[in-house]
């Protein structure tokens, strides 16, 4: 390996390790941590993903559009709060209401908004700007349940979140490194030429491995973490080729700069933002049937 690939290495590897401290930092820290951790992903992730759509000649209304995700991540947060934290104060009924009514009342507003924008592709330049908060407020959304729904207690526990965030993570690394021993047979030249059967197949046996160690470790059902396990792993992998996709169609490598060695906020968290609307409808559908 030469030198300039050992300054790349060392590089990324330390970018990931700073990464993974403020993720664990936080979300060990408390609730609040982990709730903050994911308003920044959101925030960061949707004002990448704009740049992706300028890039493609669209003109996202990006204003309202981080409205639009600031007022639906805050509404999961609120519940989160509420239900997980304890928190409660005088009229939070109220500020919920309202801030379902502003989020309502910000899709039509975008529409009017495009009458006095001289661009071209008005209807593009709207959808984009919805699609920003479908793709990334969603997922932040999903996230703030899904650990909640792993515990089969109240209250808050950091290990759920944790060990759900490390499951994707294991996806992705085993899936490279199975990817670059064994890789033959590609998944999708067009959209990303590295990714193999091979390194599919050995990312998903390491997801559900890991999956299962850590609902032995936490004491849960073996069978709901499997499940997970493959569920997180196959759409993860969905993930990586729709922000693959993103980015060819933008003619960009990285969706930004923000992590040296690991691009921007899409870039590390693509997995998560397919998977968790995945992992949470699996594990509504767990807790209905229990």
């Amino acid at each position: 390996m030469n030198r300039e690939k050992l300054k790349n290495l060392a590089i990324r590897t330390l970018s990931g390790a700073v990464l993974m401290a403020l993720l664990f930092g936080a979300t060990l820290l408390s609730g609040w941590g982990y709730l903050a951790l994911l308003a920044v992903v959101a925030v960061v992730g949707v004002w990448e993903f704009y740049n992706l759509c300028s890039a493609c000649g669209y003109r996202p209304q990006r204003v309202l559009g981080l409205a639009l995700v600031v007022s639906l991540f805050a509404l999961a947060a609120i519940l989160f709060a509420v239900q997980v934290l304890s928190f409660s104060w005088a009229g939070d009924d109220m500020l919920f209401v309202l801030l379902c009514l502003f989020a309502f009342a910000l899709v039509p507003t975008m529409f009017i908004c495009e009458i006095f924008r001289d661009y071209e592709r008005p209807i593009g330049n709207v959808a984009v700007t919805i699609m920003g908060a479908a793709y990334v407020a969603l997922p932040a959304m999903s996230m703030c349940a899904v650990p909640q729904l792993l515990s089969d207690s109240s209250g808050w526990n950091p290990w759920y979140a944790i060990c759900y965030i490390l499951i994707i993570w294991a996806n992705d690394v085993f899936a490279y490194l199975a990817g670059i021993t064994f890789g033959r047979h590609r998944m999708c030249e067009r959209i990303s030429p590295k990714k193999s059967w091979e390194g599919f197949v050995g990312g998903v046996v390491a997801a559900v491995g890991f999956a299962l160690l850590f609902g032995y470790l936490l004491g849960g059902n073996l069978t709901v973490w499997a499940t997970l396990g493959a569920i997180v792993a196959i759409t993860g992998v969905a993930g990586d080729f729709v922000e693959s996709l993103f980015k060819r169609s933008a003619g960009v490598k990285d969706s930004g700069a923000l992590m040296p060695g690991h691009g921007g906020m899409l870039d590390r968290f693509d997995a998560l933002l397919i998977s968790a609307p995945f992992a949470l409808l699996f594990l509504l559908v767990v807790t209905i049937i229990r």
